[in-house]
Order: structure tokens, then C-alpha cells, then sequence
């Protein structure tokens, strides 16, 4: 039995699970590192600023585990809550205070927000090079180029346990299900980057099974619960599967993944589960990005292995 996902696992399946949780781990403690330097070093602390708008309790959640172990990394940070009813005009004037603020080297404004805002040009008001999120436009585009950029946490993550899994991803056949601005399309960009020959895939792709099958590399990223069943998958491949859905059995909710867990594991070389895969990245991957962040402000040498 996974202890991650209660599925039943031999033992020669089991040794194909991707720990995201162990990994993300040993990035916080990487960064923890590189920040007691700077301290020590240069007596500069990086600086994490979180706004959050409403109540969403799933929000409030993940603002304060993010708060935590920005703490827990020597970081400093800084939240931010807004009413349910605040304007864009308040949030605007916010995100300006904290780009002109020199102890404030990112900033993250959890999405999604009140229907009334913008988020597009909320997005775009945070100065690029505090944008720890990767989403202004011109981190977008500097992606889309190859030229240095804030890179998306959650498809920075999928790359670092991709390189720590398979080393060279040169000349490999990736797959990614998805088209999202978040994980889809940045995802294929960083593929790209690393000489993959990359396929973007989609709920109007024309037999996708067949499409998912020609991976070495399947990133699934289409939210919807147990979408990729075993039999689309190439044996051996390596599969990161970035889905976090709620579904109902019984009197309980499980999270699953995009992909049918029990079916792929015995097929893939590689797999990472739901929970415990690519969930606990995206954190570490924040963390890592304020950092760089810092660096780059302060003119400094940006950490190896934690950026691309």
C-alpha cells in the first residue's frame, strides 16, 4: 500500500515513485542556506510579500503555509489581507507601495480574486522583477525567448524532479496535457529549453491517447480528475502529474490526481503521486524564486540548481 495514495504498489513499482514531498524538502533547506549567507554575508534578508483578497478558506490556507515556511526559511515575511470588497484602486495602490519597498524583493497576489478585479492588469501592475509568480507579460515573454526570467513555480518544480529523475532531458519526447498560462504553456517553454521535442496537448487534441503514448515525458496539467488512464501511457515513461482534484467516495473527499494512479504506476518508469508529487514544489519553487529574486536585486550570484 502507497503510503501517499493508498493505492496498491509491488515493490518494483513502488521504486518508480517520485517523493515531490522529500524532494521540496531539500530545496527549502537549499534555500535556507543561501539565505543565512546572505545574511552573514552581506546583511541582506530576502523579503516575501503575500496579498490576499476575501476569505476563500483554501486561500487562507495556503497564505499562511506559505507564511510559515517562508519563515522557517530565514526569510522575511510580509502579509497582506484585503476586504472581500476592497476595490482595484486599494489593491493597485498596494502592490505600488510594495514594489518601491527595498525590504520587499517578491510579490504574490493569490489568485483567484474577487470577481470585480482584474486580475490580468493586477498581474501586470507588480514590478516583473518582484514577480516571484512568473505571470507579468514580460516575464511571459522573456520565457518564450530564452532569456532570463521569474519562471512559474509549479512548472519550475516539474523541471527540477524531471533533471533530478532523468539527468539529460535532451532529445526526449514530452508531452504536455494542458494550455494553461499557469503550468501548460510555461511548462512546454522550459521543455523547450532543455532540448526536449515537446507536443502541447488539449481537450480538442484528436486521439489524445494515441498523442500521450509518444511520451517519454507526460506532464498532465488538465484538471480533471483521472483523466489519463495506464494504457496512454508508454512503459517506462516518466509521468508528473500536476492535478490536485476533490473527488467524493463515500462520506469523504479524497485528492487525486489527472492521472488514474493505480493503472499508471505498474506502466510508468516514473511517477509522481497525488498527493505528495508536485503540490509541495510549488512553495519550495516560491521560496527559491524570492531568493533568486534577491540576488538579482542586490547584484549578486544567483543560486545554482534553483533556477533556470
Amino acid at each position: 500500500m502507497d503510503s501517499q495514495t493508498g493505492a496498491k504498489v509491488d515493490a518494483g513499482s513502488r521504486a518508480g515513485i517520485i517523493d515531490g514531498k522529500a524532494f521540496a524538502a531539500g530545496v527549502r533547506a537549499d534555500v535556507a542556506r543561501h539565505v543565512a549567507r546572505l545574511k552573514s554575508d552581506h546583511g541582506i534578508i530576502p523579503g516575501l510579500a503575500v496579498v490576499l483578497v476575501g476569505t476563500d478558506p483554501a486561500s487562507e490556507v495556503y497564505v499562511r503555509n506559505k507564511g510559515i515556511q517562508t519563515r522557517e526559511a530565514g526569510m522575511q515575511s510580509f502579509e497582506h489581507k484585503l476586504s472581500e470588497t476592497a476595490s482595484q484602486d486599494e489593491l493597485m495602490a498596494l502592490i505600488a507601495r510594495l514594489n518601491a519597498d527595498p525590504a520587499v524583493h517578491g510579490i504574490l497576489v493569490q489568485l483567484p480574486l474577487p470577481r470585480h478585479m482584474d486580475a490580468d492588469a493586477v498581474i501586470n501592475a507588480i514590478d516583473p522583477a518582484k514577480d516571484v509568480d512568473g505571470f507579468h507579460v514580460l516575464n511571459v515573454g522573456l520565457l518564450g525567448t530564452g532569456q532570463k526570467a521569474m519562471v512559474p513555480c509549479t512548472p519550475l518544480g516539474c523541471l527540477m524532479l524531471l533533471r533530478d529523475r532523468l539527468g539529460d532531458l535532451s532529445g526526449l519526447n514530452a508531452v504536455v496535457i494542458g494550455r494553461s498560462n499557469i503550468v501548460g504553456k510555461p511548462m512546454a517553454q522550459l521543455l523547450l529549453r532543455e532540448s526536449c521535442t515537446v507536443t502541447v496537448a488539449h481537450s480538442r487534441t484528436r486521439d489524445l491517447a494515441a498523442v500521450c503514448r509518444g511520451a517519454d515525458i507526460l506532464v498532465a496539467a488538465v484538471g480533471r480528475p483521472r483523466m489519463i488512464r495506464g494504457d496512454w501511457i508508454k512503459p517506462g515513461a516518466t509521468v508528473i502529474d500536476v492535478g490536485i482534484n476533490r473527488i467524493a467516495e463515500g462520506d469523504r473527499t479524497r485528492l487525486v490526481g489527472d492521472v488514474d494512479f493505480d493503472s499508471a504506476v505498474g506502466v510508468a518508469g516514473a511517477i509522481t503521486p497525488v498527493p505528495g508529487g508536485v503540490g509541495p514544489m510549488t512553495i519550495a519553487c516560491l521560496l527559491a524564486n524570492t531568493l533568486t529574486a534577491c540576488c538579482r536585486a542586490n547584484g549578486l550570484a544567483e543560486p545554482e540548481g534553483l533556477t533556470v
